[in-house]
């Protein structure tokens, strides 16, 4: 069994160097890292072909397939998101406010390293550059805990990074990755408070439930994408039909894929026939409620929805189809059933909108646009080191501010209390 102890002092001794580094040596060190990646391509293939090859045997979806392949391109893009990070403003070290204190104190606020950050996360070996990038900016230690369906992949990448870390100014520990994917050895991990500040896990529902019943180090919380396109009456229906495609079939495997087609009742004898068209196209299921099954049945791939099809978050070729009166039960549905992740409403209402944006508990919530964009990249951030639905310190996708935590810092002239 791998020592997790051993890990755990070694990162905390790399996140007390990290802490200090200034802006130019963790720029240089991502550098390195983005052309070590496309360096080491060849090889980092060859390991994710293995993970690959194991899943085609374990019989995966598609759609959860698509997560865990890699391509020349794709590591290109996360070699090409780690450069845009450098462009990105450090956030350690801003002062945020001082204010003097009728004593002549002076207290201010100061952006700080969380500390040791760990990363619990299924599927994506992507999320392993991603991680890792994020923390060294924001000048965090980072231990990875992929799962075993990437594990191969995983490793090869962050034996990249590492290589490229010894060429660095930066300590080669400030990344590391946990080989044993057994749960005891997870769970041990969820218990590190002694060495890990915080706890991020990034996957599905059964692994965050699994953090926040295990864990005793703090959790932020990310959520599960069960993510709702509701077309309002008065909507352009062309352009939510692009919107549904989009948020439905571009990435179904993704957390923020649309899960739940609303659409108000004045609009449903139009629209529902042009998406049935659109959408069975490419072979996604409906699921519908009885007023949508009337209009769109006599195809197999449409078929009553049972009440567990609202509160699911497929990641697959399927959607849940509901009739609604308007405005009012569409957000009444979304905060019983979703997952305060990402919600769209396509209407030409300004009204509407805004009791939309206004009512719905979520931490994304668009006018108009498809629920794809809640994303580290898409947002600005450079990249992601998850999307939290919690309420506390961080919400919506995470990138470097959401890594950092506040310092006090008081200037005095000799006062005394």
């Amino acid at each position: 069994m791998i020592d997790l102890t051993l890990l755990g002092k070694k990162a905390k001794r790399a996140s007390y160097e990290l802490a200090k580094a200034n802006g130019k040596d963790k720029n240089d060190a991502l550098a390195k890292i983005a052309e070590g990646l496309k360096k080491d391509i060849p090889d980092i293939l060859q390991a994710n072909k293995k993970d690959v090859e194991k899943a085609k045997a374990n019989n995966i979806s598609d759609a959860l397939l698509d997560r865990l392949i890699l391509s020349e391109q794709r590591i290109n893009q996360v070699s090409d998101s780690l450069l845009e990070l450098i462009s990105l403003a450090d956030p350690t070290g801003e002062v945020l406010e001082i204010k003097e204190r009728p004593n002549g104190l002076r207290v201010g606020k100061q952006r700080v390293p969380i500390g040791v950050i760990g990363i619990i996360y299924e599927s994506r070996p992507n999320v392993t550059a991603d991680a890792a990038g994020l923390c060294i900016k924001s000048g965090n230690a980072v231990i990875l805990r992929g799962g075993s369906d990437a594990i191969n992949s995983n490793i090869a990448i962050v034996k990249s990074i590492q290589n490229s870390l010894e060429n660095s100014k930066l300590p080669m520990d400030c990344v590391q990755i946990i080989e044993d994917t057994s749960r005891d050895t997870v769970k041990e991990f969820m218990r590190m408070n002694q060495y890990v500040d915080v706890l991020i896990p990034r996957g599905g529902a059964g692994l965050i439930k699994s953090t926040m019943e295990n864990a005793t180090v703090p959790v932020i919380e990310t959520g599960t994408g069960n993510c709702h396109v509701y077309v309002d009456s008065n909507a352009d229906l062309s352009m939510a039909l692009d919107i549904i495609v989009n948020a439905k079939t571009s990435r179904p495997g993704v957390c923020n894929a649309a899960e739940t087609l609303l659409v108000a009742q004045s609009e449903a004898n139009e629209f529902l026939p042009r998406m049935k068209q659109a959408l069975i196209s490419k072979n996604v299921q409906l699921r519908c409620c009885e007023k949508s099954f009337e209009l769109l049945k006599g195809d197999p791939l449409v078929t009553p929805s049972t009440e567990e099809d609202w509160g699911t978050e497929f990641l697959d070729y399927i959607l849940a189809v509901k009739v609604v009166e308007g405005v009012d039960k569409a957000i009444e549905h979304i905060n019983r059933y979703g997952t305060k992740h990402s919600e769209a409403i396509v209407t030409e209402s300004y009204t509407r909108a805004n009791q939309f944006l206004k009512e719905v508990d979520a931490a994304a919530v668009y006018v108009n646009a498809s629920t794809r964009f809640t994303d580290g990249g898409e947002f600005g951030f450079g990249a992601e080191i998850g999307i939290s639905t919690q309420k506390l310190h961080a919400r919506g996708p995470m990138g470097l501010t959401e890594l950092t935590t506040i310092k006090y810092i008081i200037y005095g002239d000799g006062q005394i209390r």
